[in-house]
C-alpha cells in the first residue's frame, strides 16, 4: 500500500460558526488526519474567531484562521490567500457546512494522482434535522440515518474506485464542496479567478482551466463521502456575469487568469 501523501485541508467560511464547529469535529474524527487545516473566512464576525480559537487550544495538527475584512462574497480572494499559504503539495478543498466521513481524508489522499484532481458527491442533511444536529453536535450518519437525503451517496466502497476513468472533460457533476488538486497544478492556472464575485462558477471556472492545460478529472464513487448541511439558497445576482466568464474560459481554452493566487505568493 502506498503512504499517504502530506495535504492542506482548506475550507470557505462565512458567519456560520455552528456549522464550522460540525465540519471542524468531524476533522478531529478523521481516520487520517490533514497535516494543515486552513480556514479561509470571507469577513465573519467575531463569533468565528472565537470558536476557532477555542479549537486550536486541542486541535492535534496545525488549525490557522485567514481573514479578510467583508466585502460581501469574495471566496475566490480569501480561497487563493489561504492556498499560497498552505504547506503541503496536496490541497483537499471542501466546504465550510460539510460534515465529513471519518474516512474522507483518507479516501482523498488514497485515489490521490498525478494529472489529475478528484471531485465526489454530497448527500444532504434536511432541514427538519437542524435542531437536533447542532444542539447534540451530530457527526456520524450512514445509510440508514433520518433525515438523509440522496441516500445512496452515504455508501463506502472504496474498491470500487479501482473501476474510476479519468474524465477529459469537467463534468457537470462537479461540486467544489468536495475535491481535490496538486497545489503545483493550482498555481500554473493562477488559481481562482478574483474577476468571480457572489455565489456560484468559481471553482467549474478553476477546473475548467485545469483541463485546459491537460489536467483530468477523477469522480469520487462510494469514496470521500461528505454531508452537506441544508441551509437557504444564496443570491445568484451575479451569475450570469459568472456563467459568461465561465464560457470563455471554455471557448477560449484560456490557462491563466489575471487576478490570481499570484498576488499572494
Amino acid at each position: 500500500m502506498k503512504a499517504l501523501l502530506s495535504c492542506s485541508l482548506i475550507t470557505p467560511t462565512y458567519n456560520w460558526p455552528e456549522a464550522l464547529e460540525l465540519l471542524l469535529l468531524s476533522i478531529l474524527n478523521q481516520s487520517q488526519l490533514p497535516n494543515e487545516v486552513i480556514i479561509a473566512d470571507d469577513g465573519s464576525r467575531a463569533e468565528t474567531k472565537l470558536l476557532i480559537e477555542s479549537f486550536q487550544k486541542k486541535f492535534p495538527v496545525p488549525l490557522v484562521h485567514i481573514w479578510h475584512e467583508d466585502n460581501q462574497n469574495q471566496k475566490p480572494a480569501i480561497m487563493n490567500k489561504a492556498i499560497a499559504a498552505s504547506k503541503y503539495n496536496y490541497i483537499i478543498e471542501i466546504d465550510g457546512d460539510i460534515i465529513m466521513n471519518k474516512n474522507f481524508v483518507k479516501d482523498h489522499l488514497t485515489f490521490a494522482q498525478k494529472g489529475h484532481y478528484l471531485f465526489g458527491s454530497r448527500a444532504t442533511i434536511q432541514e427538519k434535522l437542524l435542531p437536533d444536529l447542532f444542539s447534540n453536535k451530530i457527526i456520524s450518519f450512514s445509510f440508514f440515518s433520518k433525515g438523509i437525503k440522496k441516500r445512496s451517496r452515504t455508501i463506502r466502497f472504496p474498491l470500487l474506485m479501482h473501476l474510476a476513468k479519468s474524465i477529459e472533460k469537467r463534468s457537470k457533476k462537479l461540486r467544489g464542496c468536495n475535491m481535490s488538486f496538486w497545489k503545483s497544478d493550482f498555481i500554473k492556472i493562477n488559481g481562482f479567478n478574483e474577476d468571480l464575485v457572489g455565489w456560484g462558477i468559481d471553482d467549474s471556472e478553476m477546473i475548467q482551466r485545469l483541463h485546459n492545460i491537460g489536467i483530468r478529472g477523477k469522480r469520487l464513487k462510494y469514496s470521500g463521502i461528505a454531508y452537506h448541511i441544508y441551509h437557504k439558497e444564496q443570491s445568484k445576482s451575479h451569475l450570469d456575469i459568472n456563467n459568461e466568464i465561465e464560457k470563455q474560459t471554455t471557448e477560449q481554452k484560456l490557462t491563466f487568469i489575471e487576478k490570481g493566487i499570484n498576488q499572494y505568493l
